[in-house]
């Protein structure tokens, strides 16, 4: 093998990479499904083993399985060699050993501790008590054991002790985040007492821990342990850049295009339980531009369950309106007051889907919320109702959407749209809250076609059906050649020197990689084309088809160039130059005419 990505295709088939993330069935040569990145009824994805390539003739999306998992997982490249090579068992060549170490060690750490929490939650005698707390909250036997949630004895030094057994220092316990050091020297756990929710990332290893205190510690009569506990940033987690549950939640956000927003783990895994598996949260964090740079890549659309206070200046309401202004499209879960997501989804499921199902766009949320809070009809309530919602109808990027909202504001509060504009040019540009990123916001590139003259539609007709009825290929004779644009020309001719590539792949026939990719989807779509159509299709008769349409468009240039001569003799007034031109000029029109007919 010449590479890593060579040898992964080698171990893995596309079929199989894309079937693990999306139900695929088989149709003729080929596979389809419905794509996960555009909403859709019929399949319009197909993936072809021969190939080992795959193409939404929907959305335009495309690629191997390295750009499959790209999309999908929302990562970049190396992150996709990295999850396909685990996949393959391919090692891949370390690029720099020291922290590759590191992360490896850390990883180690992590996945030691969650079994350690895990047998403490089964065997530990307050762990046991803190299962039976979580089935009567609600979450099954099957869900804690897919979360993996574990338990931390009271114990000072359990967790320390066995990882040392395990043959790691106290400094990388230190550094992963599991003890601290108090002022005399003392090491301790971090967690203890507390019922713990590992944290995962995209590829569902353990990267950090979320504590929920269970047992409660008390110092000189006072509650001195906070009632969620996460571990610190460390080489793995950084809490401004993980949302919980997403490893499980990707591909249902993608089908649904659409991520619920939860405050709690529990909210997560019981909404899960019940049916709505779109849900992350925000990991004890305000939502951050890093989340929602994460989050983009896999849908624009957010529907929020968090506690909103419209009128304050909190972290929750910050976030929100920062995604607002990256052009989110944002709805609010309406919830009793006093429930939580977690509460609704377990006492009855089919409210908690239908709280979703029904929630509300963010200005709707706030208008109604703005004009409950103060009195409209006295002069106040108008400014505060103004106050309140001019900065958020401000954030509407939608040129036509603002205006809508500024023309209601206006009905409501029985002034005129003129002073609403008035008003609402007092309030700073979206950029301001655009500048509070350190990076700018970019949705998952999908794969386009560019514009293409229809010329060059039926070329590149003629060579996906040649690929799929090599026979065809006997038909070009040197007339039909000379039809092609050039660049079609010389991929036929090498065709032509090599038969037995059409029904391979093309390596060895000194094409570039591009022409190599533009082939492989060409033969696709002539496959597809052929296996989709409800009527039988004559390929040889279809291959002709296109050679006349191709001998029409030469016929037209040749007309156009003879008209733009046909004028410069006339202007130059030689007679018998012109007469020639229009007597070759009328021969080309009988000629298409007889094709026509």
């Amino acid at each position: 093998m010449d590479s890593p990505i060579n040898e992964i295709k080698e171990r893995l088939d596309v079929v199989d990479v894309i079937s693990g993330y999306i139900k695929t069935e088989k149709t003729g040569a080929n596979y389809r499904a419905l794509c996960p990145f555009h909403s859709e009824k019929k399949p319009s994805l197909f993936i072809s083993p021969t190939r080992q390539i795959w193409k939404c003739f929907g959305c335009g999306a495309s690629g191997d399985m390295f750009g499959f998992v790209e999309q999908i997982e929302g990562v970049e490249f190396g992150d996709a060699l990295r999850i396909l090579a685990k996949r393959a068992g391919v090692e891949l060549r370390k690029q720099n050993p020291k922290i590759e170490t590191a992360r490896k060690r850390f990883y180690e750490i992590c996945e030691w501790a969650v079994k350690f929490f895990e047998k403490q939650l089964y065997n530990g005698q307050i762990g046991k008590k803190a299962k039976d707390y979580l089935l009567k909250r609600g979450i099954t036997e099957k869900s804690i054991k897919e979360w993996r949630i574990g338990f931390a004895p009271e114990t000072w030094d359990s967790l320390l002790n066995f990882l040392k057994t395990k043959g790691f220092s106290v400094g990388e316990i230190e550094r992963a985040g599991l003890i601290l050091t108090n002022d005399k020297g003392k090491i301790y756990d971090r967690f203890r007492g507390r019922i713990i929710f590992p944290i995962f990332d995209l590829n569902s290893q353990t990267i950090g821990f979320g504590g929920r205190a269970f047992t409660q510690y008390r110092e000189k009569g006072k509650e001195v342990t906070a009632k969620y506990l996460n571990i610190p940033n460390t080489l793995l987690y950084n809490k401004s850049k993980v949302l919980y549950g997403l490893n499980r939640a990707k591909v249902p956000i993608r089908k649904e295009d659409a991520c619920v927003l939860v405050e709690g783990y529990t909210d997560v895994i019981m909404s899960h339980q019940a049916g709505v598996e779109n849900v992350v949260a925000t990991s004890g964090t305000a939502l951050t531009n890093d989340q929602l740079v994460i989050l983009k890549r896999y849908s624009e659309n957010l529907i929020t369950a968090f506690d909103m206070d419209i009128a304050g200046d909190s972290a929750t309401k910050r976030g929100i309106d920062l995604a607002q202004a990256q052009g989110f499209d944002i709805k609010v879960v309406h919830l009793s007051e006093g429930k939580d997501p977690a509460d609704v989804a377990f006492s009855k499921a089919e409210d908690w889907k239908t709280a979703v199902k029904e929630a509300k766009s963010i200005i709707d949320f706030y208008f109604e919320n703005a004009f409950s809070m103060f009195d409209s009809q006295k002069a106040e309530g108008k400014r505060k109702i103004s106050q309140t919602l001019l900065p958020v109808i401000k954030r509407i990027q939608n040129k036509i959407e603002q205006s809508s909202w500024i023309k209601e504001l206006a009905m409501k509060l029985e002034v005129s749209e003129e002073s609403v504009e008035q008003e609402l040019q007092k309030y700073s540009s979206v950029k301001k809250v655009q500048s509070e990123s350190k990076e700018p916001i970019t949705s998952q590139p999908i794969v386009s076609e560019s514009p293409r003259t229809r010329r060059k539609v039926i070329e590149e007709k003629i060579i996906s059906l040649i690929l799929n009825y090599p026979e065809g290929l006997k038909l070009i004779k040197s007339d039909y050649l000379n039809l092609f644009s050039s660049g079609t020309r010389e991929v036929i001719k090498i065709f032509q020197d090599n038969p037995n590539s059409l029904s391979k792949d093309f390596k060895d026939l000194g094409l570039s990689e591009e022409q190599q990719e533009f082939l492989n989807f060409l033969a696709l779509k002539g496959g597809v084309e052929i296996e989709e159509s409800d009527e039988d299709i004559n390929i040889k008769d279809e291959i002709l088809i296109c050679f006349q349409e191709l001998g029409q468009f030469a016929i037209k240039e040749k007309l156009r160039e003879l008209s733009r001569k046909i004028k410069q003799a006339q202007r130059d007034g030689l007679k018998e130059k012109t007469e020639s031109l229009s007597e070759e000029f009328n021969k080309l029109i009988e000629k298409l005419a007889k094709i026509n007919n």
